[in-house]
């Protein structure tokens, strides 16, 4: 009988998988068609060349890098499009195995945890890339000339995605310790200095050696960490205010 169950599960999962594959490739056909992997990635470096002297071209040092990295660049947006698809197929697998707590507490947290990181990669592009590139341009001798590789500035493009797509899940991070009772809203306030501190190591660590990279993304660390206290408040008050169950009054014990 656990057999059979744990098959059960093998097939369910493998069903879910496969849906979410879809989902990506039926995107990443779409946007390979129109508007195209070259058209997408030149968005994608428009914050760099928009910076760089007029006239500067990117270079690309390998045979297939002038396919494969637009290729690369058209699959990853191509995931984060069919990003909420893939979490409802991650959900419907899950669902069943949680109590209705817990089912009222995770669609929220996965609607918003979505939100936030897509947030994190817009003001990302928008806002860190062309700061940063100015500031580096403009840092740099006069007697260099720029020509940035594609591959490298893919790679460094996926790392600052990552970086502040997670750092917008502070608030969901702290919420869900508050919410599980592993901390509580006043020792996460009383460990704040040290959460500012490591702010900036992780922001020197995953951003370009550069202060205005780091300090672009501790500062939102920071900020994010004081929503999720806000918010974790909140969360906190609602249910040490709940009722028991079992209790006729309405009352907590």
């Amino acid at each position: 009988m656990q057999q059979d169950t744990f098959i059960s599960h093998l097939i369910e999962l493998r069903t879910r998988l496969l849906h979410a594959l879809v989902a990506v490739l039926a995107a990443f056909v779409v946007l390979f068609l129109y508007p195209g992997a070259g058209p997408i990635y030149d968005f994608l470096a428009a914050p760099l060349m928009h910076a760089l002297p007029e006239g500067t071209r990117m270079i690309a040092t390998g045979v297939i890098t002038p396919f494969m990295v637009p290729v690369k660049v058209t699959a990853v947006l191509a995931f984060m499009i069919a990003l909420p698809y893939v979490l409802v197929q991650a959900w419907a697998f899950v669902a069943p195995g949680l109590y209705e707590h817990e089912k009222n507490l995770a669609a929220p947290i996965i609607i918003a945890g979505t939100l936030l990181f897509l947030v994190g990669v817009a003001f990302c592009y928008y806002f860190v890339f062309g700061t940063v590139f100015k500031f580096i341009n403009d840092f740099a001798p006069k007697s260099i000339t720029p020509a940035p590789d594609i591959e490298a500035y893919f790679s460094f493009v996926i790392t600052m995605f990552m970086a502040f797509g997670l750092t917008f899940e502070i608030p969901i991070v702290v919420i869900i310790l508050v919410r599980s009772g592993v901390v509580r809203v006043e020792k996460l306030r009383e460990v704040r200095p040290y959460v500012i501190v490591g702010a900036f190591v992780v922001a020197a660590v995953v951003t370009p050696p550069d202060v205005l990279s780091q300090f672009m993304l501790a500062v939102p660390m920071c900020l994010l960490y004081e929503a999720g206290l806000v918010c974790a408040r909140f969360v906190t008050t609602r249910v040490e205010s709940r009722p028991l169950p079992n209790d006729p009054t309405g009352k907590t014990p």
